[in-house]
């Protein structure tokens, strides 16, 4: 199945944030092998030149290494991994509360809402 992307951002953009976030909800494991360009490019519908791109920048920032006749592994560097799942959450919480400000909500109404949320109580 093909991969969501979008065409208003880099594909190649998109496809490092789907694998980080793979990389991070434990689809891939740290030290794993991760599958081939081919093999990425045929699961995501895009050219493998666009994969291979987004491979090559994720394994320029640490986080994919290469094994010259192995293919492609995760990194192990456990406080790297920690660091990019806190960055990517981040990312989503900024997100939504900008969502909720558009929304009209203060910060204070949202966190509000969360906790009523988490309580179970219907907002």
């Amino acid at each position: 199945m093909p991969w969501d992307l979008d065409n208003e951002r880099p594909i190649y953009l998109q496809l490092m944030e789907r694998i980080q976030q793979d990389i991070v909800s434990g689809v891939y494991k740290p030290g794993d092998k991760i599958p081939s360009v081919r093999d990425l490019a045929l699961d995501a519908a895009v050219n493998p030149n666009t994969m291979q791109k987004a491979l090559s920048e994720l394994e320029r920032s640490g986080l994919v290494y290469s094994q010259r006749t192995s293919g492609r592994f995760i990194t192990e560097d456990a406080g790297m991994l920690k660091e990019l799942k806190r960055k990517l959450a981040s990312e989503h919480i900024q997100t939504f509360f900008q969502k909720m400000r558009q929304l009209g909500f203060s910060d204070n109404e949202t966190l509000n809402i969360i906790q009523e949320v988490i309580k179970g109580e219907n907002v």
